[in-house]
This record gives structure tokens, sequence and C-alpha cells, in this order.
């Protein structure tokens, strides 16, 4: 078969997704039915791919879709037990104390927060526990998963303690022959932390900007006045709290290794920034709000909006009582993902349901249920419980209002995750597997810019697997193999490997099942496409900008590709900032 033929039939499911869910704004239930039935015509009729194969990848997409609807359960039910216990009141109030300015509650609790859960667990956590959390303190549920997605960028790459490096880049390009020759004398394991720092560096170039980008985008698109400069007015504390997380995140990744960068910096991030705020420091004149709830749009609107207050009139209670299960979480995360003896227990044989060579296909589905981030989340609703001492009718509407949330986001899901696994398990003895594929064809054409095109093959594995891991394990050492090829040495082939983890970070902005999953812990359904058309924009700019600072970096000194890198850089902000939208003198007098 021809190779570009072949390369436009493995871009097929891909395209399928992007015109259904995002062009003709189809449900994600449809568009991922669709796209399903695609991937399998097409890995039997065209791959050759064994029909034992595909049964196996799709039963292990479902276990797996099963298991991130574990997380949504467990994310949900603790929302709503603090909101029937009275905890999510005295949390909205502690935030109004804070600053009563959206702007600077979505920097905070998606930026900060968002970054220091993904460290501590990563799985699409993040968005699982702050988007319920920004929707019960008065954000619209499509703002809230919008905010939360687009910070999964600049911490994703060292999620989960580091599991996208430590596993994703170590599994792809470990004991490989062209690795090592290339590498030599150089240990394993010191090149990989060497990428690791590049990772770092990189993301902390890019990502400083983010807050900032992501307020222009809530302003832009939930503010009255449908204005990027609204949220620009802000442009201060944003870069002081994008500066507040990269910093230290690039210092922690160069010292200590990729366990810790997000972690560590989203918890200092969390420290310089909250007393900032408190103080005043860099805040604007002006404090922005949400048009009133009467003249929200529809669509921006999901279950968990219309919250019914059981504790209204009732006391606050305190603060540190109310934050106590969320700390409970951070403590259990951090617990179970660093003590070594602990995870070893919690991911054992003993602790895993196994389903082995399934149908005979030689793939494995495993579930660590006990380790999941869903446990965690159930048994902080518990805690809640008892600490703020719930009756059980409280806690039973809780449970039944998570359980409708989930069984609203199962069709989705489980679609979505199997034709992922069918796509990614497509290799026969005719050809590579699609992505594989897509990725060849890619470097078939651009040859020596290839650099500049090393985020997007990252983007696109994490956008169609769903997950930044599975990216780098998938095309770590196609990344380095290219770079190798086109004469780049063992330096060159570090930087486009970490460009590789920074496009699979990015793409976690736009993963269907990581939208489907994070719509469906505010009760958002049927609006996945809109929601991926807005975080296409910061994820254009991240993909882009990483591989103009790749390539800078590659090129060596102060060169032509810097210069690109700043007007990009320019250029986007500068688009934002004119693009003033509308006014509405109704809002702005009051």
């Amino acid at each position: 078969m021809p190779g570009f033929l072949t390369f436009l039939l493995a871009l097929l499911p891909i395209a399928t997704v992007f015109v259904l869910l995002v062009v003709l704004a189809r449900s994600a239930k449809f568009s991922m039915l669709v796209a399903y039935v695609v991937t399998v015509i097409t890995a039997l009729l065209v791959w050759g791919t064994d029909l034992a194969k595909v049964a196996g990848a799709t039963v292990n997409g479902v276990v797996t879709a099963i298991s991130l609807l574990y997380i949504v359960f467990g994310a949900i039910l603790m929302l709503y037990a603090l909101e029937e216990s009275g905890g999510i009141r005295a949390i909205r109030n502690g935030f109004t104390r804070i600053s009563p300015d959206r702007r600077i509650q979505a920097i905070i609790i998606a930026w900060l927060f968002g970054s220091l859960i993904e460290g501590a667990s990563g799985f699409g956590t993040p968005a699982a526990i702050a988007a319920p959390l920004l929707v019960a303190i008065g954000f619209p549920a499509m703002a809230a998963v919008m905010v939360t997605l687009i910070i999964q960028s600049t911490p994703v790459s060292f999620g989960a303690v580091g599991t996208p490096i430590l596993v994703g880049v170590k599994t792809g390009l470990a004991d490989q022959a062209i690795v090592n020759s290339t590498i030599a004398p150089t240990p394993f394991l010191e090149y990989l932390f060497q990428i690791a720092a590049k990772v770092a560096m990189i993301h902390g170039l890019i990502g400083f900007l983010i807050p900032l980008i992501m307020i222009g985008m809530l302003t832009r698109f939930f503010g009255a006045n449908r204005s990027f400069a609204e949220g620009f007015r802000v442009w201060k504390f944003a870069l002081f709290a994008g500066l507040a997380f990269t910093v230290p995140y690039y210092l922690i990744a160069s010292i200590l290794g990729p366990e810790f960068p997000s972690l560590l910096g989203g918890l200092i991030g969390l420290a310089i920034v909250i007393p900032a705020a408190r103080r005043g420091f860099l805040m604007p004149a002006d404090t922005f709000e949400f048009p009133a709830r009467k003249d929200w749009d529809p669509a921006w609107v999901g279950k968990l909006d219309d919250l019914e207050d059981h504790r209204a009139g009732q006391p606050l209670m305190s603060l540190a009582k109310a934050w106590a299960p969320y700390v409970f979480v951070v403590a259990l995360l951090v617990l179970t993902r660093t003590i070594l003896p602990v995870k070893a227990w919690l991911t054992s044989p003993e602790m895993t349901l196994a389903f082995d060579n399934l149908f005979g296909s030689g793939i494995n589905a495993r579930v660590q249920v006990l380790y999941l981030p869903g446990t965690i989340l159930i048994l902080a609703s518990l805690f809640t419980f008892f600490l703020h001492r719930m009756t059980a009718k409280d806690y039973g509407r809780a449970l039944r209002s998570s359980g409708s949330a989930m069984v609203a986001a199962a069709p989705a899901l489980m679609l979505a995750v199997p034709m992922v696994q069918v796509f990614l398990n497509s290799a026969s003895d005719r050809l590579a597997s699609m992505p594989i594929v897509l990725a060849e064809g890619v470097s078939n054409a651009v040859g020596q810019a290839w650099p500049m095109f090393a985020p997007l093959i990252g983007a696109m594995g994490a956008f169609v697997a769903g997950s930044n891991t599975i990216s780098n394990m998938m095309f770590s050492l196609f990344q380095f193999s290219t770079a190798e090829q086109i004469g780049l040495g063992a330096t060159g082939a570090m930087l486009v490997v970490a460009l590789q983890a920074i496009g699979g970070a990015a793409g976690n902005m736009i993963c269907v099942h990581n939208v489907v999953a994070a719509s469906a812990t505010v009760g958002l359904v049927d609006r996945e496409g809109e929601i991926i058309r807005k975080t296409l924009i910061p994820m254009a700019y991240y993909v882009v900008q990483g591989g103009l600072i790749g390539t800078a970096l590659i090129a060596g000194g102060f060169n032509m590709w810097w210069i690109a890198a700043i007007v990009w850089a320019v250029a986007v902000i500068g688009f934002m900032a004119v693009n003033r939208g509308r006014t509405a003198p109704a809002v702005a007098a009051e």
C-alpha cells in the first residue's frame, strides 16, 4: 500500500473524532461510537490486526474506562458530601476573604492547587477535584472544566510523582541498542535525569504564561464583556503566580530529579501566592465577577450548578474543618505515592485485579483498586461524614447524586477508551500501529525540521491515549531514533525526547476522555466538543512554543529561533489583548 494512503488511513480514526466532536459538535457518545467502529474496521480490514487483539484491546479499554468512572464517582461524592455538610459554604466564604475576584480564585485553585494534585496523583485527578470545587464556589461548570484542563499542561510531565518520565520515557528508551550506543559513556539513568531537567526548563519557559492565558480565556468566554483584555488586567499577579510555580519546579527537577517538581512546586507556589493575595499584592483595581446567574448561557451550566444548600442559615464551620477533607486527600495521595512499602503493597499482585492475555492476544488489563485516586476520594467522603457530623440521610443523598453523574458519563467513556486501545494496539505483521505510521509520515515529510514537529507527535499521542505516560512510552524511542537519523547526536536527541514529553503534557488539554471525565464531575453532558474547541487555543500556543524553544536550544546560542519564540508568545498574548470583546454597560455600571 502506498505510504501516503497508509498515512491517511491511520489518520482516519483521529479525523473522525475531530470532525464529529469538535467541528460538528456532536455528543461524545455518538462521536466515540462512530470512531470506535471506524477504528475497528480499519484495524481489521486494512491493518490486518488479529480479531483477538482487537477484542483484547476493547476489553482492556472497558476496564480502564471503569477505573476512570470510579475516579469520577469518588470526586463527585466528595464534593456532594462537602456540600451537604456545609463545608463548601465555609470554603466559598474563605476564598471571598482571600479575594472575591474570580480570576484570582481560578489561579489559586486551578493553577496552584491543581498542579499540587497533579504532582501527587495524575490520572486526571486535578480536574476531578478542582473543577467541582470551582463550581461549588460559584463558577459556571464549563468555565471550571476549561480552566482545570488548561493547567493540565505544565505540571503533567511530573504528575503522579514523575510517572510520565520515570515510567513513560524510561520504558520507551531503556535497554535499546541505539540509545545505549548514542549516549555512551553516560549511564542511562543519568541521561534520563538530564532529559527531566530539560523537560522542566522548557515547560518553565512556556508555562509561566499559562495562568495569564487561562485567565484571558476565562473572561473572554465567561465574562459579561466577552473580553480577553478583562483577564489581562490581572497580568502582574498572573505572571507572579506563574513564576511562583515554575521557578521552584525547575530547580527541584534539576536538583532532585523527576519525582517532585509538580508536587513541591504547587505546594511552594500556594505558600507564596495565597499570603500575597491576602495582602492585595499586585492585584488590579477592579474585581471580576461572572454575570448574574440568570444571564448565564444554558451551555455553561451543569447539574452541580444547581446544588441545593441544605445548610443555608446555619453558622459557618471553621475554615480548617471545611478544608480538612482536601488536606486528607493530598496527604493520602502523597503517602501512597512516595512511601515505597505502602505503594508496593497497594500495587502488589495480591491487591491487583488482573486479566491476563485477553482472548490470547497478549494484552493484559490491570486494576489496582486501592491505589486508584477514586478510593482515596471515597475515603475522604467518609472522613467528611464523621468529621462534619453528617446524617445518614445527607450522605445517602450525596451517594445517589454521585451515582447518577457517573452513569451519565459512562457511555462516552466506555466507547472512547476502547477506541483508543484498538488504535494503539493495531500493529500487525504488515504494518506498525496506526500512531507509529502517523509519526513516521510526519517525520518523512519534514526531515531536518523534525524538532519543530516533535511536540505535535507527543500531543497527538496524549490526545488519543489520554495519557502523557502512554504517549511517552509509545513515541520516545521513535523521537530518539529520528533525532539520531538527522544527525543531532546524544544532546540533540535528549532535547527531542524532552519535546515529546512537552507535547504529551500539552495534549492532555484536549484529550477526549479527560474532557469527558472532567465534564462528568460537574454534571456537564454533551458539551465536550465546545470545551475542546476552547482548549485547542492554549494547546496550540504550547505545542508551537515548545517546537520553537526546542529548536533554539538545539541550534545553540542566541539565534533566530529564540526571536521566533518571543514573537510567538507576544503574538498570542497580543492577539488576545486587542480582542476586547463587547461592552456590557448594564454590568459595568453595577
